[in-house]
């Protein structure tokens, strides 16, 4: 049998440029192979670090020895601040991104990874066109595309979406990355929140992450 993987959670508050931002931080107990940060989908409409879809994403990382952090987008739980559509989140993501070495501990010369799940995949996408150096993965659930105005993306970006989305649709996601000739993983039968399918997502992303080390 597989050794149970220890892992260490806890909540932080941070400041940030709005005021503070509420992180859930997991840790491997071994020292850490990189640091992933996760965008959860729209705080309007429910969306908050605890959703399951960036909670799988978290998962995936920290099963590869990664730490995670998943902040509280403005107005959500203890962060502070309103919904800024988009603009205020991705500053925020970026302070957090920047700053999380100094707050973690961590040797700030770890690779990085960012990932999010449908807003939250377009806080990402946008915090990782302003990053130097590039993240050394982007993954995007539930990509955000023709709800918001989705960047381009890195080449070996993992994108991943439901054949059944019905908040985003497919077809969407295809006329995005169509310029960009961009593959997306496709999941049959999947819904927007890949009910059923966190398994497969889980695996997916951690088969992308593994396959990509180094380069």
């Amino acid at each position: 049998m597989t050794a149970r993987l220890h892992i260490r959670a806890e909540r932080r508050l941070i400041d940030g440029p709005a005021g503070r931002i509420e992180v859930a931080i997991d840790a491997p107990e071994a020292a850490p192979l990189g640091l992933a940060f996760i965008g959860h989908p729209h705080p309007l409409y429910g969306g908050t670090l605890e959703n399951k879809v960036a909670a799988t994403l978290a998962r995936a990382f920290v099963s590869l020895g990664w730490v995670t952090v998943r902040p509280n987008f403005r107005g959500v739980g203890a962060s502070e601040g309103e919904h800024d559509h988009g603009r205020g989140e991705t500053e925020d993501f970026l302070h957090v991104i920047a700053t999380a070495p100094q707050w973690l501990g961590t040797d700030p010369r770890l690779p990085r990874a960012l990932a999010g799940f449908s807003f939250g995949s377009f806080v990402a996408a946008q915090a990782a066109a302003k990053l130097a150096p590039a993240p050394a993965h982007l993954v995007l659930v539930g990509a955000a595309a023709g709800k918001w105005p989705l960047p381009p993306v890195a080449a070996g970006s993992l994108v991943i979406h439901g054949e059944f989305d019905e908040t985003i649709p497919l077809s969407d996601v295809f006329a995005w990355a169509r310029p960009q000739d961009l593959p997306v993983v496709v999941l049959p039968g999947a819904d927007h929140f890949f009910h059923r399918r966190l398994s497969t997502l889980k695996r997916l992303v951690c088969e992308h992450v593994l396959a990509h080390r180094g380069g």
